[in-house]
C-alpha cells in the first residue's frame, strides 16, 4: 500500500446508514458484521453499500446506525469499515421503519404486517408504538389477539434495548445480560447499579473484575465499604477455587484485598467485621483464644463442621443388622471366588466388614475394586441394600461394569429438588440403605461431602474407595486425606500390584512415576508408548493423526467415544482451547453449527459441562455430544448417556470442546486410549501427581508425547501444595457442631 493510502486509511471518518442485513453477530463479545444501504448523497467512494464491522450489543435490520472509524482493506473481503464505535438509532424513512418492524424484532410481524402497520402511521409509526399503541386498532385486519401480541413484544424489545445497551457500556455480553434479567427482572439495571457486586454471588461467568468495573463507571468510591466487603469475599473465593483452600488467616485476607483493590488494610478491616457480623464469612481461632483468625466463607465452615459431625455420629451409631464374623465371611468368599486374596486385602475386607466408616486406597492394579465386588457379594447374601456410586457419571459407569452391579453419581443419588433448590436427600429426608459404597472419593470436596453425609442414615455401614496420589478435588478441600490423616476412620493401603502382564506398562509406570522413578519404555506391542516431539505444531498434527487414524485403526476404537486427549493446561497452542480447535477441524469439519465467543458447536461433537446445573441434572465434568443444532434459534440438543438435554443460547457458556480435556477435568473417568501431552510450555504446572493421574487415566493404551526433559521434570517434581482444611484437626479433637467461632 502507498503511504498516502495509508496515511488515507488512517484517517478516522463517520459513516451513517440503514441497516440492510446482519451478517454476523457473536452474543458473547457483541463482534458484528453490517451490510449497510448508504444515503444517495454519499458520493464521495460512490458505494451505495459498505460492509461495517466491529462492536454493538443489538442491531436489527431497517436500523439506522452511526459509525466512527476508519477505512481497512481485508484479504479476503476487500474494502471495509472498521467501527471503533457503532450506534444505533431507530429509522427514519418509511423503507426502513418497515424493514425494521419486519426484521423479527416484533413477535408476529413479517413484511405484510409491517407494511400494513406503516401504511397506517406513515412517520408516526414509532411514536405510535411507543406512546399511543392502542391506537393498533386502526390498522386494518389486526385482531385484539395480535395487537396484544405487539405491544407486549414491543415494551419486552424496548427493554431488551435498554438492558443491552446498558451492558454494552460495562462490557457485559449479551449471553450474561440476558441471564441477569432473567435473575433481577424488569428493575435489573437498578439492582446492578445500586450494588453491581451482587452480580459475584448471583450470576455465574460474571467474577468480580467484571463487577468492579461497572461499580467504578457508575460512580461508587474506590474506598466504598460496599467494594471493600465484595473484595473480602472475592479474596476467600479465589482462595478456595485456585488453592482448594476452605481458609485463609486474616492477615493474608487483607493483604490479598489491598493488592487486589488498592484499598487500605485499615478499611478492608472495617469491612471484614461488617461482614462477619453479617454472616457472609466466619473466624475461627488458630490454637485458642489468643491464636491468629481464620477466616472461613460461611458455606465452606459450616460444611467442614458438619462432615465431622456427620462421620463421628456415624462412627459411634449401631447398624441396623447383626454384625458379620468377617474373617469367617472372608474365607466364604475366597471359596465363592476360586482364589486367596492378597493379605493386605483381606486386612482391608475385614476392617470394612467390621467398621461403620471406612476408607481403602491404592493407586490402579492393586485390588480395590475386587474388595468392593467381595463387599456387594458378602452383604447382597445377607439381603442387604446396598448403594454403589461415585462423582461422575464415567467413574459411576466403569464401577458399575467392573463390579457387576448398579452404580450411580453422587448427585444423582441425592436427586436435586428445583422446587426446594436443595437436594431431595438431606439431613431431614435420609436416603434408606443397609451399605453405602463411594468410589473414586479423591474427588469428594468439602461441600459435596457434607450433602453426602448428611444424607446417609447413621445406622449405615459407608465404604470410601480412591486414591490418595491422584490430583486433589477440584473443589476446596482434602476431604479423603484429611479422614485418613485424622486416625478418625479406620483405613488401608493396598500396595501390591495384580493387575499387570508381561505387554502391559500402564500400571506399572503409573506406579514408577508415583514412586519418582523413570519410566519404563519396551519396543514391540504394549499398552505404553513415548514419542519425543519438541516442535508443538508437529505435536498437534501427530496428536490428530494418532487420534483419528492410527489408534482407531490399530485398536478398533472409535476416535470420538474411545480416544482422549489430555493435557495440563488451558492456555497456548498445546492447551484445551486450541487442541479442540484443530481436533475438531480434522474430525468434525462440517454440518449444523452454532458460535459462542470463539467456540463452534457443531453437531457431533464430543463436549463437557462446566458447571453444576442442577436444573439440567448435568454436572461439571459430564462429558455428552451434540445430538442436533438449530443455528436461528441459537440453540442444541447435547446427550448425556443415552438422555437429551436442550442448551438455549444463554446456557451455551456451561458447555466447551472436549476431544482434548485438561487431566484436573478427566478426574474420575477411564478411556479405552489416552494421549498424553506433556511439554515444556506446560512447565509451571508439572507435578507427579499430574502425570500421575494421567497416566491412570488409559484402560487398554497410553501415548505419551511432548519433551523428555518435561515428562523429567514431572516426575521429579512433588511439591504438593497442602491446602488450608481444619477437617481432620476437628475430628481428631472430636469438634462437631460446636467450636470456637469468633
Amino acid at each position: 500500500m502507498a503511504d498516502s493510502e495509508k496515511a488515507q486509511s488512517a484517517v478516522k471518518e463517520t459513516v451513517e446508514g440503514t441497516v440492510s442485513s446482519v451478517v454476523y453477530h457473536n452474543d458473547d463479545n457483541g463482534y458484528t458484521v453490517l451490510h449497510v444501504e448508504m444515503p444517495s448523497g454519499y458520493a464521495l467512494r460512490k458505494l451505495n453499500e459498505i460492509t461495517i464491522i466491529g462492536k454493538t450489543q443489538a442491531v436489527w435490520e431497517g436500523e439506522d446506525v452511526r459509525a466512527e472509524g476508519q477505512w481497512v482493506t481485508d484479504k479476503v473481503h476487500g474494502r471495509q469499515f472498521k467501527a471503533d464505535t457503532i450506534t444505533c438509532v431507530a429509522p427514519k424513512s418509511l423503507a426502513g421503519i418497515e424493514r425494521y418492524l419486519a426484521s423479527g424484532l416484533i413477535k408476529g410481524v413479517g413484511k405484510v404486517l409491517a407494511k400494513r402497520i406503516v401504511d397506517t402511521f406513515g412517520d408516526d409509526t414509532l411514536n405510535v408504538l411507543n406512546h399511543q399503541s392502542a391506537r393498533l386498532v386502526e390498522v386494518p385486519k389486526l385482531g385484539k389477539a395480535k395487537i396484544a401480541q405487539i405491544r407486549e413484544s414491543w415494551r419486552a424489545n424496548a427493554t431488551m434495548r435498554e438492558n443491552m445497551i446498558f451492558g454494552q457500556t460495562y462490557g457485559i455480553s449479551i449471553v450474561k445480560m440476558t441471564k441477569i434479567v432473567r435473575r433481577y427482572g424488569p428493575d435489573a439495571i437498578a439492582i446492578v447499579k445500586a450494588d453491581p457486586y451482587k452480580l459475584c454471588r448471583d450470576i455465574w461467568g460474571i467474577g468480580f473484575t467484571t463487577a468492579d468495573r461497572i461499580a467504578l463507571s457508575v460512580g461508587i468510591p474506590k474506598e466504598s465499604p460496599l467494594r471493600a466487603r465484595a473484595s473480602i469475599s472475592y479474596a476467600l473465593e479465589k482462595e478456595a477455587d485456585d488453592g482448594g483452600h476452605c481458609w485463609t488467616y486474616e492477615n493474608d485476607l487483607l493483604l490479598r484485598g489491598n493488592e487486589l483493590t488498592g484499598i487500605s488494610v485499615e478499611v478492608l478491616g472495617a469491612a471484614l467485621e461488617k461482614e462477619l457480623e453479617e454472616g457472609r464469612v466466619v473466624a475461627e481461632r488458630d490454637g485458642g483464644e489468643s491464636g491468629p483468625r481464620r477466616i472461613y466463607l460461611r458455606g465452606l465452615y459450616h460444611s467442614e463442621k458438619d462432615v465431622a459431625y456427620r462421620v463421628l455420629r456415624l462412627m459411634s451409631a449401631p447398624r441396623t443388622f447383626r454384625p458379620i464374623d468377617a474373617r469367617r465371611a472372608v474365607e466364604w468368599w475366597e471359596r465363592r471366588a476360586g482364589f486367596r486374596l492378597e493379605r493386605r486385602q483381606s486386612q482391608a475386607l475385614e476392617r470394612s466388614l467390621e467398621s461403620k466408616f471406612s476408607i481403602i486406597t491404592g493407586g490402579p492394579g492393586v485390588g480395590k475394586t475386587t474388595i468392593i465386588r467381595a463387599l456387594v457379594d458378602i452383604y447382597g447374601e445377607r439381603k442387604l441394600n446396598i448403594v454403589l456410586a461415585a462423582p461422575t457419571g464415567r467413574a459411576a459407569k466403569r464401577m458399575s461394569e467392573s463390579v457387576g452391579a448398579p452404580a450411580q453419581t453422587i448427585h444423582r443419588l441425592l436427586k436435586w429438588n428445583p422446587a426446594t433448590n436443595k437436594f431431595t436427600y438431606n439431613g431431614e429426608n435420609r436416603y434408606e440403605a443397609d451399605v453405602f459404597i463411594f468410589d473414586e472419593t479423591s474427588m469428594i470436596d468439602i461441600s459435596l461431602a457434607a450433602d453426602l453425609l448428611a444424607a446417609i442414615p447413621e445406622t449405615a455401614v459407608v465404604v470410601w474407595v480412591g486414591d490418595t496420589d491422584q490430583l486433589p478435588s477440584v473443589g476446596a478441600g482434602s476431604v479423603l486425606g484429611d479422614l485418613i490423616r485424622s486416625g478418625a476412620v479406620p483405613s488401608t493401603k493396598l500396595e501390591f500390584i495384580f493387575r499387570q502382564d508381561t505387554t502391559g506398562l500402564i500400571v506399572t509406570n503409573a506406579h514408577h512415576v508415583n514412586a519418582g522413578e523413570p519410566l519404563e519404555i519396551r519396543q514391540g506391542d504394549t499398552d505404553f508408548y513415548f514419542m519425543r516431539i519438541e516442535d508443538p505444531q508437529a505435536c498437534i498434527a501427530r496428536a490428530i493423526e494418532f487420534m483419528t487414524r492410527r489408534i482407531p485403526r490399530k485398536f478398533g476404537l472409535d476416535p470420538l467415544e474411545d480416544v482422549q486427549v489430555l493435557t495440563p493446561m488451558r492456555r497456548n497452542s498445546l492447551g484445551t482451547e486450541n487442541l479442540n480447535f484443530e481436533i475438531q477441524r480434522a474430525l468434525n469439519p462440517d454440518g449444523d453449527a452454532i458460535m459462542r465467543g470463539g467456540t463452534t458447536f457443531r453437531t457431533g461433537d464430543r463436549v463437557m459441562q462446566l458447571r453444576n446445573n442442577y436444573d439440567k441434572d448435568v454436572y461439571n465434568g459430564d462429558v455428552g455430544f451434540v445430538k442436533s443444532v438449530d443455528a436461528a434459534a441459537r440453540s442444541m440438543v447435547v446427550v448425556f448417556d443415552g438422555r437429551p438435554v436442550r442448551y438455549d443460547a444463554g446456557d451455551l457458556d456451561e458447555l466447551v470442546l472436549a476431544y482434548a480435556t485438561t487431566i484436573h477435568k478427566s478426574q474420575g473417568s477411564e478411556y479405552p486410549a489416552v494421549i498424553v501431552i506433556i511439554h515444556t510450555q506446560h512447565y509451571v504446572m508439572l507435578q507427579r501427581n499430574l502425570l500421575y493421574t494421567a497416566i491412570t487415566r488409559g484402560r487398554r493404551l497410553v501415548l505419551l508425547m511432548g519433551v523428555p526433559y518435561a515428562v523429567d521434570q514431572a516426575i521429579k517434581t512433588n511439591i504438593v501444595r497442602e491446602r488450608r482444611t481444619s477437617l481432620a484437626e476437628r475430628l481428631g479433637t472430636g469438634q462437631s457442631k460446636e467450636g470456637d467461632e469468633t
